[in-house]
């Protein structure tokens, strides 16, 4: 049996047009997925069954997160809305509405205490998910171009952007650690064992940075990645990296090696978004053919 997976076990449809981002829930029994049509939806992937959908976008809906309880998601759109949904009720509990450009990602705090949104406009902008206060609770303006990516792990965000700089913040010390790229960021996600940045940019390149020093571990290349935003990540024991492709394809590659091992091609179109198993190896992928496939 292949280390990753390579076969497609079910195929998701539900959408109308492209699907922006799909992701897993923290254990992985679920998913969530957003999408062009302005709404979310949750789905059981193993058996393809949709059991909700989320409605209260005005436009794209380009970015989604599920709390670490599992008791609610974070949604981000070109409606330049951040809203906290109630998972169990579809209930709209919060809706920030601060930036003033469309947002890009969103992400949860380690215990869903705190949303952190990246946007357009090139700011961070941190809230409480407790209080009834609609404003930010911090703004962080050190990015000169639009944030397409926000990963938050312990005190740190992890941003990737637009100006070709990957930064990390870290909120309990007060520093930030930046890192100059070079082309337009659209991804950047952390290595499981959280010492590693994969990072997805507009040169058809993935790069592989140490965190603590900036250092380039290794580059993955072959796909194609030029025009859109794009997402990659690391398989759950931190061997291989996998991204879509601006072609239709999902690529594998072996982390140590740099070199390409699958390519996987069912999809039509971009292949925006891949999430790969918190336990399992399997992934789901989804893009512009409108189609969640699940792969196992």
């Amino acid at each position: 049996m292949a280390p990753y997976p390579t076969e497609c076990i079910q195929e998701l449809k539900a959408h109308k047009g492209p699907v922006n981002e799909v992701c897993y829930n923290k254990s992985g029994q679920y998913c969530v997925s957003a999408g062009r049509d302005r709404t979310v939806r949750l789905w059981n992937p193993l058996s393809a069954m949709l059991l909700h959908t989320y409605t209260g976008h005005s436009r794209d809906v380009l970015g989604v997160s599920v709390a670490s309880d599992n008791a609610k998601i974070a949604s981000c759109g070109a409606d330049k809305a951040v809203i906290l949904w109630d998972v169990g009720t579809g209930e709209i509990l919060r809706r920030y509405t601060a930036h003033w450009e469309r947002v890009n990602s969103v992400d949860f705090n380690d215990d869903a205490t705190v949303l952190v949104s990246g946007s357009f406009d090139a700011t961070i902008r941190i809230w409480d998910c407790k209080s009834s206060n609609f404003s930010p609770i911090q703004v962080i303006e050190d990015c000169k171009d639009s944030i397409m990516s926000i990963q938050v792990k312990g005190p740190e965000i992890v941003a990737g952007c637009a100006d070709g700089r990957l930064r990390v913040f870290d909120l309990r010390m007060g520093q930030l650690s930046e890192d100059y790229i070079g082309p337009a960021i659209t991804s950047a996600r952390l290595s499981n064992d959280g010492n590693c940045v994969l990072v997805s940019s507009l040169d058809s390149t993935i790069r592989l940075m140490d965190k603590a020093n900036g250092r380039l571990l290794n580059e993955f290349k072959g796909h194609k990645h030029t025009e859109y935003k794009l997402q990659s990540t690391m398989t759950n024991t931190d061997a291989y990296a996998m991204s879509g492709s601006e072609d239709g394809n999902i690529m594998v590659w072996d982390v140590l090696e740099g070199s390409a091992v699958k390519t996987l091609q069912l999809h039509k179109g971009v292949v925006s978004s891949i999430d790969y198993h918190p336990s399992d190896v399997a992934m789901v992928s989804a893009g512009a053919d409108s189609i969640i496939r699940v792969w196992s």
